[in-house]
C-alpha cells in the first residue's frame, strides 16, 4: 500500500516537472516578436520584456522600424514625417551617451499638438539599470505633447518625465505625476546617443 502511493506521489511529480518544462521552452517564443530591421539598441531579451507590456492591440504584429536616428538622422522634423499614415501605438527607445536604455510607449503616432493627446495606454520604461515599466497613475491626462522645438513625455508639479529637444540631441527627464516614474536616465540632464521608433503592423 505504502509503495503504491509512493508510486503515484513520484508520477506526479514528474508530470508537473514536464509540464514546467514544456511551459518554459514556450514561453520566450510568444514574446518574441518579428522584427522588420534588427534593432541597433535592444537586446533579445529587452524585446522580450517590452513585449509583455504592450497594448494588447498590438499582440500579433510584427515590429516595424519607423523612424531610427541611424536611418534618418537627429531631427524632430524627419520624426514627425516618418510618423504620417501610421495608426498604431509607437514604441520609442533611446540610448543616451552614458549608454543606458529608456523610452516611452506611445497609444498613437507622435504629432505636433496644440495640447496633450494619447491615452492610458502610455507607459514609460527604463532598463537603467534594471528594467522597470511606469504606467499610467490616472492623476492625470499628459501622456504625450510635441511642437517643432520638444517631443514631451508626462507632466504635472510643472516637470516632464520625458523630454526631448527639437535636434533630438538634449533631453531631460523627471518624476512626474502622470506615470509616478523616477529619472529614466543616470542624470536628470541627458545627451541623445540614437533612437529607434518602432510601430506595430
Amino acid at each position: 500500500m505504502i509503495s503504491s502511493l509512493a508510486e503515484i506521489t513520484t508520477r506526479e511529480d514528474i508530470n508537473s516537472k514536464q509540464g514546467t518544462t514544456i511551459k518554459t521552452e514556450l514561453e520566450p517564443e510568444v514574446f518574441r516578436p518579428n522584427l522588420s530591421d534588427p534593432s541597433e539598441l535592444l537586446q533579445v531579451e529587452q524585446i522580450e520584456k517590452l513585449t509583455k507590456c504592450l497594448p494588447p492591440r498590438t499582440i500579433g504584429y510584427p515590429w516595424t522600424l519607423v523612424y531610427s536616428t541611424a536611418k534618418h538622422g537627429m531631427s524632430l522634423k524627419t520624426l514627425y514625417r516618418t510618423m504620417m499614415g501610421l495608426d498604431t501605438p509607437v514604441l520609442m527607445v533611446i540610448k543616451d551617451s552614458d549608454g543606458q536604455i529608456f523610452g516611452a510607449l506611445a497609444s498613437e503616432p507622435f504629432k505636433v499638438s496644440d495640447g496633450f493627446y494619447g491615452t492610458g495606454e502610455t507607459f514609460l520604461f527604463t532598463f537603467a539599470p534594471d528594467f522597470e515599466k511606469f504606467s499610467w497613475t490616472g492623476d492625470n491626462m499628459f501622456f504625450i505633447k510635441g511642437d517643432m522645438d520638444a517631443l514631451a513625455f508626462g507632466g504635472g508639479g510643472g516637470e516632464f518625465a520625458l523630454w526631448l529637444d527639437g535636434d533630438l540631441y538634449h533631453g531631460r527627464s523627471h518624476s512626474c505625476k502622470t506615470f509616478g516614474n523616477r529619472t529614466l536616465s543616470k542624470k536628470e540632464d541627458f545627451i541623445i546617443q540614437d533612437i529607434e521608433i518602432w510601430g506595430f503592423e
